[in-house]
């Protein structure tokens, strides 16, 4: 019998709540010498020495506090914990708003977790709920509370019984915070505890035009905002919005009560931390005052302190910037974030769709390697804001971007903009649907064949070497609401619907429904996915020149012994495949498509493969099938 294989439940932590009350009859963190000095280290860089070892103390506090919270037996596994095996093939986040579900249950919350214990079992293991806190503006993105759970929402009962059956992430909205928020309030009060908590200038001349012009704005509004505070006017630096008001990490009471809030979280569940917008966190004017060393330099702070107090819990930075900029963030792959957002991926994938060619796609695909085995990209496509453009600015020529622009406004798409260095406006960003994107409303197209071209682009992210996350409004295919983004004046709710519960469910119920269609579909395929060893976000990936109408990816395990090899048809035409075995890394002549259940056998070395459009094949040797079935090891972790 073949070696069992520990399954993630044996080889990662165990998920369990915190107490409620912290425990000080147990012995105190003891702080790593080596964590210690690092730690100090950054912080003398940020600070200087002497401020540096002045805030130890309190930093050491705020540590020493988290821990007391943990339950002795949550210590015990952590000695376990294998950074390797903190992401694997088992894992699918999906991307929701706390409240994209309207029902009849107590909550938003409690909706939520009905329509995925109902409709997602067996296919997401974790929830990245975006900002379910407090907020004034741009649907949670302008955090008024971070300590609370918007209570149109839910509680914290409500996240935390989620966190019980999956994986969480939680958003760390710490560049900005609202306009509304107490902090704010008490600037414009005169407390003189929050006076350095921002960035102010009581002239806006203070911040000259050469100033001005380096640096990078993801805005077309002024960066600095005006308000009356009870000392007189400030001019306030606002990367995003008037009502966003940027953090000013040169004072390290900042930073200090920002860490104490991202403990909270992990205090009450979370697994994944998202640092939103976090390229702006260090403001230095004379810079582009984006990717800052300061600004590295704290998330490493950060992934240095979780590494000591929560080993499990990792960082993923959202980084909507130029490919090269945004894998920086990986550091050396073991001292700053664990994931980053594959941010190039969606405008390639729609660019592969609307050009029929996957050579592109192919080309920089084979490019895409994390700096270590603790460390994986976030394969999405869409999510709550759009589609952006910044990342493949040094990938596609401005002709082609202007290509995938044109096809999605023609398709019912806008565009959101952004100050250039040249002062002028240019596209940020698409804000669209997946399923609006890949079909044209109206068109003489049969439904199933426009599903077929929607899930064959979504296999891409399920297929590359990383994590796939998938937003709430792919799983139905739903199409652009323009009613919304009228009502609102904000483009970006153009994919923010708000869905009926039992609209939803009755739609379900229909088999031929495009809802039904797509669910079923997809999430067959990402119950596949789910179980197959050589999906691991470790295990090899090689990318195959064999037909530009094809995306062909050859993926194997880590321990090398399970071979898929994805074949995904990017275009209308049927296509006619000449796979060299050789190409294959497997000794096998007999291959099965784990997908449509159909066995294939080479000929004089090479497989032959008839591929209709948009179709979708995991081909793997017939040989590993037979041991998989074989081999009563293996299973899928079910979730408490």
């Amino acid at each position: 019998m073949a070696e069992k294989i520990p399954s993630k439940d044996e080889i990662r932590y165990h998920k369990m709540l915190h107490n409620s009350e912290p425990d000080y009859s147990r012995p105190l963190l003891k702080i790593p010498e080596n964590a210690r000095e690092r730690i100090l280290s950054r912080l003398s860089f940020l600070y200087g020495e002497k401020t540096a070892r002045e805030i130890m103390p309190e930093l050491e506090r705020i540590m020493k506090v988290y821990y007391a919270f943990k339950p002795p037996e949550m210590i015990e596994n952590e000695k376990s914990f294998n950074p390797a095996e903190r992401f694997t093939e088992e894992d699918v986040i999906l991307i929701t708003y706390g409240d994209l579900l309207r029902g009849e249950e107590r909550s938003p919350l409690a909706t939520l977790a009905k329509f995925c214990e109902t409709y997602l079992e067996g296919t997401i293991n974790t929830l990245h709920i975006l900002p379910f806190f407090p907020y004034s503006s741009d649907r949670g993105f302008a955090i008024t509370d971070f300590e609370t759970v918007d209570p149109h929402l839910g509680s914290w009962e409500d996240i935390e019984e989620l966190g019980t059956r999956y994986q969480l992430m939680f958003d760390g909205v710490i560049n900005h915070v609202s306009s509304k928020s107490r902090w704010f309030q008490e600037f414009l009060n005169g407390n003189p505890f929050y006076h350095d908590f921002f960035i102010t200038f009581k002239s806006p001349d203070e911040l000259t035009s050469e100033q001005r012009k380096l640096i990078f704005r993801p805005r077309t509004s002024d960066i600095l905002t005006k308000f009356l505070t009870i000392n007189g006017p400030a001019y306030v630096w606002t990367t995003f919005s008037s009502d966003q008001i940027d953090l000013n990490y040169k004072n390290p009471r900042v930073l200090l009560r920002v860490l104490k809030i991202l403990l909270m979280y992990v205090q009450k569940g979370a697994d994944i931390i998202r640092l939103d917008a976090v390229t702006y966190l260090w403001a230095e004017p004379g810079t582009r005052c984006i990717h800052l060393r300061q600004t590295h330099e704290i998330v490493k702070l950060f992934r240095d302190i979780l590494d000591v107090v929560a080993p499990y819990v990792a960082l993923i930075t959202e980084t909507n910037v130029p490919h090269e900029e945004n894998i920086s963030y990986f550091g050396n792959g073991h001292d700053e974030a664990q994931m980053v957002y594959n941010f190039a991926l969606p405008p390639l994938v729609l660019y592969t769709f609307y050009k029929e060619d996957a050579t592109v796609l192919s080309q920089w695909a084979k490019t895409l390697q994390p700096p270590s085995n603790a460390t994986a990209f976030f394969n999405f496509l869409d999510s709550h804001d759009g589609i952006g453009l910044m990342a493949v600015k040094n990938i596609l020529p401005e002709d082609e971007i202007d290509l995938i622009i044109e096809i999605a406004t023609e398709r019912g798409g806008l565009v959101s903009y952004k100050t250039g260095e040249d002062g002028k406006e240019e596209p940020y960003e698409i804000n669209i649907t997946w399923f609006s994107a890949l079909n044209q409303e109206g068109k003489d197209e049969d439904i199933a064949f426009q599903v077929r071209r929607f899930v064959a682009s979504r296999v891409i992210a399920l297929v590359l070497k990383g994590v796939p996350g998938i937003y709430l409004h792919s799983l139905i295919g739903t199409q652009n609401d323009i009613q919304a983004v009228l009502a609102t004046k904000s483009k970006r709710e153009i994919n923010r619907t708000v869905i009926d519960h039992s609209a939803i469910t009755k739609a379900l119920e229909d088999p031929f429904s495009k809802i039904s269609r797509i669910n079923r579909e997809l999430g067959r395929l990402i119950t596949i996915r789910t179980k197959q060893r050589a999906f691991h976000p470790n295990g090899e990936q090689y990318i195959l020149d064999l037909s530009p109408e094809v995306f062909s990816v050859l993926r194997i395990s880590p321990e090398g012994d399970r071979h898929i090899l994805s074949l995904i048809s990017v275009t209308s035409r049927p296509t006619q495949l000449e796979i060299p075995l050789k190409l294959l890394g497997a000794k096998a002549s007999r291959w099965y498509d784990i997908v449509g259940g159909m066995e294939w056998e080479a000929d004089d070395e090479t497989l032959y493969v008839s591929i209709l459009p948009y179709d979708i094949f995991w081909l793997t040797p017939v040989t590993e099938v037979e041991k998989i079935n074989a081999w009563p090891g293996r299973r899928r972790r079910s979730l408490p």
